[in-house]
């Protein structure tokens, strides 16, 4: 799929979210005779189920060896009545059942689609991704391009009901992917963004900025955020003035550093082991570092926060951050809702714990006592 998009121009996103749709919405229709769990961390407690088991071994084996130090066990299977130890196993595989039914009603069971209409509230973001040369640089693992992308999809994944989209950007800028609540198709857009897209050299971060005023010019929503993940390199010098701008329109800007501050090599390219680095007009190496000072300026002038993407970057932090916003009316919409079935499985735990009383542990009918001992 990623070789596929890369195959068309940037140009062409509408083109590609129309392909990408047809393919979802097959998939939908599949995943609809899928069961599905509402809550599925409730299938750890199977394993009590084995847990269950050995206990059940250890209480009988401790039983028999109770009775055979009061007597033979031959004299103790002439005084107890038959298939005890038949009835017991039933009453435990019993109880075995209804834990496992109980558990699995507990995770929620959902089969089975119906239409409702559903009132949509979220937030309307943009993320802007750095794609010029320098996001090639490997002070992070494996490169700051790479890194930004996988906290981008990190990101997308803890969105509920919020719409986004995408803005890359170099010495120029254009929307990747509109504001959409299509998460799939907004992480496959970014899947295969990479820093040939644009051709102008260098780093305009006041462009992307205004582009994303222009996608939200659209919007008459409150709340608007722009997350910004860069290195923080700019050459146009009036990013502030813009991000201030950005701020008078009600755009809340967040930013991101990705890379570190001690400066490194721009690998140009690669071959037979071999790494070729990025070199100026006299034949010395350009260095890059991250400018958290510029991004840190940014996000005071967009009244939002700075983060640094290290070792670990907190999106969860930014999401709560952006979560505490007023939320938008997004619209009504009709939407697939899979069914809970969890009563279903409740009914036939509670059957078997029903069928497990009702078996005596041991025989109701008396036998005559015929002989003697000895």
């Amino acid at each position: 799929m990623r070789k596929y998009m890369e195959a068309f121009g940037p140009s062409d996103c509408f083109f590609r979210m129309y392909a990408y749709t047809r393919v979802r919405i097959y998939f939908k229709k599949r995943r609809q005779q899928i069961m599905r769990f509402g809550s599925p961390t409730y299938f750890w407690l199977m394993l009590c189920i084995p847990l269950l088991v050995g206990i059940f071994i250890l209480a009988h084996q401790w039983k028999q060896a109770a009775l055979s130090r009061f007597a033979s066990l031959a004299l103790m299977k002439r005084l107890t009545p038959e298939k005890i130890l038949q009835r017991q196993v039933v009453r435990w595989v019993l109880f075995l059942a209804f834990v496992f039914f109980a558990v699995l009603a507990l995770t929620r069971p959902r089969f089975g689609v119906k239409m409702e209409m559903v009132e949509r509230k979220g937030v309307d973001i943009i993320v802007a991704l750095d794609i010029s040369k320098s996001m090639l640089a490997e002070d992070v693992a494996p490169d700051r391009l790479d890194r930004a992308k996988f906290e981008t999809e990190k990101f997308i994944d803890l969105l509920k009901g919020d719409r986004v989209g995408i803005i890359v950007f170099a010495g120029e800028s254009f929307v990747q992917c509109p504001l959409t609540l299509d998460y799939g198709a907004a992480k496959m857009f970014l899947d295969a963004v990479n820093t040939d897209w644009v051709q102008t050299p260098g780093t305009a971060i006041a462009d992307a900025i205004n582009q994303a005023i222009d996608a939200f010019k659209t919007q008459k929503n409150k709340s608007k955020v722009l997350v910004l993940l860069s290195d923080g390199e700019d050459h146009t010098g009036d990013v502030e003035v813009t991000a201030q701008k950005a701020a008078q329109q009600g755009i809340k800007i967040f930013t991101v550093g990705i890379g570190s501050e001690s400066g490194v090599p721009i690998p140009v390219g690669k071959g037979k082991g071999n790494v070729a680095y990025k070199k100026d007009a006299e034949g010395n190496l350009v260095m890059t570092r991250l400018n958290s000072l510029m991004l840190e300026k940014i996000a005071m002038e967009g009244h939002g926060k700075y983060f640094h993407a290290g070792t670990t970057l907190d999106m969860p932090g930014i999401y709560r951050e952006i979560s505490k916003m007023e939320k938008n009316e997004l619209g009504a919409d009709r939407m697939n809702v899979f069914e809970e079935q969890y009563q279903w499985f409740l009914a036939i735990a509670l059957l078997f714990l029903f069928l497990e009383s009702a078996v005596p542990p041991v025989a109701r009918s008396m036998q005559e006592w015929k002989g003697r001992i000895g």
